[in-house]
């Protein structure tokens, strides 16, 4: 994986030292989470739409209604914006100046495109279902005709990107070590909690493991 250059829409401005723009990195992140932001410009108004996605190499996927505005904005080859972050733990330091958080984000800039080859379109459905609990696809029931019809999915080729993260410890001055304040990071993980079958479940059938999507940074 070679990095992307950086440009002045991807270079990290606010503490520089914090910045990636290798492909493992940003990839690293973009699949370690499920949950994107996507933003976009409509007749001079800025919108950032919350939407889950899928990535196969240098291109992500959305999913949505063929009537929804983001995916007919991205369908038309306009520019589009999408940032995640992963948030793993409360920087507590001795003074209010110095607390943070430990994280790690990553923005992306591309075009999109209407994926309408049928083959494609499973293809990415399939990468949707298996980003939320690995090996749903095989067990569920596939798209029918009209599902798919009622289904638009864009492809987004990933032209610049940027990573920052901030990990470890607080950085409290000097004069302040002394002060009689715990200093040190919380921890913080996203995990699955104990299933809840839908009513109409088979008793007998065991709730996949879902596994984890973020935790603290690795």
């Amino acid at each position: 994986m070679n990095d992307f250059e950086i440009t002045d829409l991807n270079k990290i401005h606010r503490l520089p030292k914090r910045g990636h723009y290798d492909r493992e990195t940003i990839y690293g992140i973009l699949d370690a989470t499920i949950l994107c932001h996507v933003g976009f410009v409509q007749d001079g108004q800025p919108f950032v739409i919350p939407t889950n996605y899928a990535r196969q190499g240098d291109t992500l996927f959305l999913h949505g209604a063929t009537t929804s505005r983001l995916i007919r904005h991205v369908e038309n080859g306009e520019p589009v914006c999408i940032s995640v972050a992963i948030l793993d733990g409360l920087v507590l330091a001795k003074s209010a100046f110095h607390h943070s958080v430990n994280y790690r984000s990553a923005v992306v800039f591309g075009r999109g495109r209407l994926v309408e080859v049928e083959t494609e379109k499973l293809r990415a459905l399939e990468l949707f279902t298996e980003r939320i609990v690995p090996g749903r696809w095989q067990e569920v029931r596939q798209p029918n005709r009209q599902e798919l019809k009622a289904t638009a999915v864009v492809a987004i080729d990933i032209e610049s990107a940027s990573a920052k993260m901030r990990g470890g410890p607080p950085s409290d001055d000097e004069d302040d070590l002394g002060l009689p304040v715990w200093a040190g990071v919380l921890p913080i993980q996203q995990v699955t909690g104990d299933p809840v079958p839908a009513d109409y479940s088979d008793s007998s059938l065991s709730a996949p493991d879902a596994g984890l999507h973020a935790g603290t940074e690795p």
